[in-house]
């Protein structure tokens, strides 16, 4: 009832200005600042293992900068999910698309980081061409289904849960749909290695080289950057990468890292701290969390 009752409110938002719905977003943010107090710790954590050299002061404002951010990432689903095509299109400028249009109907991996924007640009792309993608299932089914229903709204999107596997995901490739694929949160080492993240050694998967080599897919990254007040988003395309995959699965999951990195140091608020992001350790190292 009170997830229903949430996503009532969320559709209420959308018939708003988008300059009242960033300012919601921002409200809904702080007081999560507030009260998150665990989510807060973790986001502390996580920036002072990556930025070291950073101030208590400055790291205590970027957690709250980035509450702000992603509470503005929560209510602004509404013009997402509710929305026309045209309005959400008018909130997006583009940069490098080029290299999308050079891929949409080829087999791809579109590499989208955890930034909080991550889903206007998903919701962009998935006008443009059919996709598939991974989800994680919610613990509640409804929302499950909902967040289902709205990233598939528009044209031929296919999304599997990622107990399903590889395994359509590559057919999909194969018969020309892009993989929007975001491969930046701790899963565990089963499918990867402890690769630096920050100079920290970080569990991350090593299946975007492999999934390139397998279907001879091109790594094309794409960004959103929100931005403030009512001006909307870029969502930036940026040039495939260039002898990728090498053949050494470790260098080029080593790329894609330092990829993120340089990405997150443009506009360190909005990547996604609140996420266990160094919760594998290696055998024998302490926990940080």
């Amino acid at each position: 009832m009170l997830a229903r009752s949430g996503v009532f409110l969320l559709w209420l938002m959308h018939f708003l200005p988008f300059r009242a719905i960033v300012a919601i977003g921002n409200g809904l943010g702080f007081l999560l600042y507030l009260l998150a107090a665990e989510r807060r710790r973790v986001g502390t954590i996580n920036l002072k293992l990556c930025f070291p050299e950073m101030s208590d002061e400055a790291r205590k404002k970027l957690v709250r900068d980035h509450f702000k951010l992603f509470g503005r990432g929560i209510i602004e689903r509404s013009i997402l999910w509710w929305s026309s095509a045209g309005r959400i299109n008018s909130l997006i400028r583009l940069e490098g698309v080029e290299h999308f249009e050079a891929i949409k109907d080829k087999p791809a991996i579109l590499l989208t980081p955890h930034f909080v924007g991550m889903d206007v640009g998903g919701q962009w792309i998935a006008q443009q061409t059919n996709t598939v993608c991974m989800y994680a299932n919610q613990k509640n089914l409804y929302l499950t289904d909902l967040l289902l229903k709205k990233r598939a709204r528009f044209r031929n999107q296919r999304l599997y849960s990622r107990q399903q596997g590889l395994r359509p995901i590559l057919k999909g490739m194969r018969a020309g749909m892009p993989f929007i694929y975001p491969p930046d949160q701790d899963q565990g080492v089963k499918d990867g290695a402890f690769i630096p993240f920050f100079g920290v050694p970080a569990a991350t998967m090593s299946s975007v080289p492999r999934i390139a080599q397998m279907t001879g897919a091109k790594v094309v990254p794409c960004i959103t950057r929100l931005l403030p007040g009512g001006e909307g988003y870029v969502l930036t395309f940026y040039p495939a990468w260039e002898n990728y995959p090498s053949g050494d699965d470790l260098a080029d999951t080593r790329r894609m890292n330092e990829f993120i990195e340089d990405r997150v140091r443009e506009m360190p608020e909005q990547y996604f701290w609140l996420h266990k992001r160094f919760k594998t350790r290696p055998e024998g190292e302490a926990k940080f969390y």
